[in-house]
């Protein structure tokens, strides 16, 4: 018993002499890495309305319009796996007066999400489903095809942005780098947004409509925990 008393002593003055000993000093730093691409893709939604005074009715028209929209789609060489049903609706809508209300009839509502993969091509789709029925173009957005690859390399320059951090740190207080102790990517900042536009309908007389991608960003943010000496 004696001797199990002594070991359990030792064991915990060993841990409390431990604890009080100084953490090893580190440096913590953030680093960013941007990495400009040209888009190379595209997203829009497309959508048609129908009105009519019978549900089935406004239902019916919709169906036709959209359908003349998607033969339009089809005929740009669109895939079927890039083109993808993200609403349909049917509403009634209704007159106020004095404080009444009285039904007008029915507005029915398709909408898909269309990849286009030629840019070359996006200006062309979207005065094409225009002139065939569609009333809804929005949320266009553009991207890139190899964003894996460019979120790699956004990374690569957001550690080595920490690691010239940390020496730059080390160095201004006459210490040098030990080892690298933990490497964290930051939630977020591995994110990138794409740029947003917003397309005006065109207008029957005007030409091919003009659709610029621009220039995007895709960053990336690390924190490093570095030991130093």
């Amino acid at each position: 018993m004696k001797v199990f008393l002594a070991l359990a002593l030792g064991l915990m003055l060993a841990s409390t002499a431990s604890a009080q000993q100084p953490a090893e000093p580190q440096i913590v730093v953030t680093g960013e890495g941007i990495v400009k691409a040209t888009p190379d893709q595209a997203w829009v939604s497309i959508g048609a309305e129908s009105r009519s005074k019978a549900s089935k009715d406004a239902q019916e028209r919709n169906a036709a319009a959209m359908t003349a929209v998607m033969r339009k789609i089809a005929a740009f060489g669109i895939a079927k796996d890039a083109i993808k049903t993200i609403a349909i609706d049917l509403q009634m809508e209704f007159d106020y007066s004095n404080g009444k209300q009285t039904p007008r009839g029915y507005v029915a509502r398709n909408t898909v999400e269309v990849r286009v993969d030629d840019l070359a091509k996006l200006g062309d789709v979207l005065d094409a489903v225009v002139s065939s029925g569609a009333t809804m173009i929005h949320g266009l957005r553009f991207d890139v095809k190899q964003r894996n690859q460019i979120e790699g390399q956004a990374l690569q320059s957001a550690v080595k942005d920490a690691m010239s951090k940390s020496q730059a740190i080390a160095s201004g207080a006459g210490r040098g780098l030990d080892r690298i102790l933990r490497i964290e990517e930051l939630s977020g900042g591995g994110e990138p947004v794409p740029m947003m536009r917003q397309y005006a309908m065109a207008k029957a007389e005007d030409a091919s409509t003009p659709v610029a991608a621009g220039e995007m960003e895709i960053r990336a943010q690390v924190r490093l925990t570095v030991a130093i000496k």
